[in-house]
């Protein structure tokens, strides 16, 4: 996953559904050790959108292919349009 600190991309999970709202997102990232309550309305906008999805184990690791220090619960690659 280190090759997705170069792509175009969103995260954080306000970032990330914003993407998503606008149809922006090639693929969705989410932890799998982050709070349901937060990852359950990213996968089901993703699903609604037709985005592929892709589960990490855990949000320090995710956060840390994004190239942030900290976890994070979701992120995107975006579309390149």
């Amino acid at each position: 996953m280190t090759e997705l600190k170069n792509l175009p991309k969103v995260v954080g999970t306000k970032q990330t559904t914003k993407a998503l709202q606008r149809e922006q997102v090639a693929v969705l990232y989410l932890a799998k050790d982050a709070e349901k309550r937060i990852t359950e309305p990213l996968e089901t906008l993703a699903l609604e959108k037709g985005v592929q999805i892709i589960r990490v184990p855990t949000m320090k690791e995710l956060g840390r292919a994004f190239g942030i220090e900290v976890g994070a619960a979701a992120a995107a690659i975006l579309k390149n349009d």
